[in-house]
């Protein structure tokens, strides 16, 4: 039997803790819950890591978290030798802060160099210090000091970001949404979750579950690291904090 959470992290990305009910326990004891702030891997992001507590205080350590049958099913996976709560059980879910924001931040700054380097996307990772995005580029002709430099423009310009809701029939009418060559959004529920950037999306719009911080100067100082060449073409550029190493 599959089930559905209700994923909060789609509309609060920084509510670091809640209360949820156990709904079920799979075969292989992952926990679902009628209600998560913990985000599911999905989409190049890695899911959340931390911690429910029981009603008497005792803790539950969640090592990862995923999706199950299908993308609204959330199963929390405890880690080695963690107690199993009871379906019905109350608990106080806390995710790992410190590492969700650096993913926000990382996977926001990634949506900018979509904008600066605006191709089909081919390949994605979202990681805590170090991310990449796959572009189908014949010939890269970027070099990662200029895409740095225009990667901190639109940071430091501190642009809005948030998300709309469209219907499946509007993102079929603009389909230039869809940035990525070979993956389409996950349909069938009637409505797709756009990521925008800038006032009135006048920097990027595209379709994305993840999670985000607020605004692109909440992403910090970032650099391209390297682009490689992945294949005749197939660009990989990654993405790294702090400034551009001194050659």
């Amino acid at each position: 039997m599959a089930f559905s959470t209700e994923a909060v992290f789609r509309d609060d990305a920084y509510l670091r803790e809640t209360e949820a009910t156990v709904v079920g326990i799979n075969d292989r004891g992952g926990i679902i819950l009628d209600r998560t702030i913990f985000y599911a891997t999905s989409g190049g992001q890695p899911g959340d890591t931390g911690v429910m507590l029981r009603p008497d205080g005792s803790p539950i350590a969640v090592a990862a978290t995923i999706t199950g049958e299908h993308k609204d099913e959330i199963i929390h996976v405890p880690a080695l030798e963690q107690a199993v709560p009871q379906v019905g059980e109350k608990l106080r879910l806390a995710i790992d802060w410190p590492r969700r924001l650096l993913l926000m931040r990382m996977h926001a700054a990634c949506h900018l160099l979509t904008v600066v380097c605006p191709y089909p996307i081919t390949g994605a990772a979202v990681g805590e210090e170090d991310s990449r995005v796959d572009f189908d580029i014949p010939d890269a002709g970027f070099t990662k000091e200029d895409v740095t430099i225009r990667l901190m423009e639109l940071v430091q310009a501190n642009h809005p970001i948030y998300t709309r809701w469209i219907s499946e029939d509007e993102l079929a009418a603009n389909p230039t949404l869809v940035k990525s060559k070979n993956v389409r959004p996950p349909s069938g529920t009637g409505r797709i979750r756009l990521v925008c950037i800038g006032d009135n999306a006048s920097i990027d719009s595209q379709p994305c579950g993840g999670t985000h911080v607020a605004s692109t100067a909440e992403i910090g100082e970032i650099h391209i690291g390297k682009i490689e060449k992945k294949g005749r073409e197939n660009r990989r550029f990654r993405i790294r904090f702090g400034a551009m190493p001194a050659n």
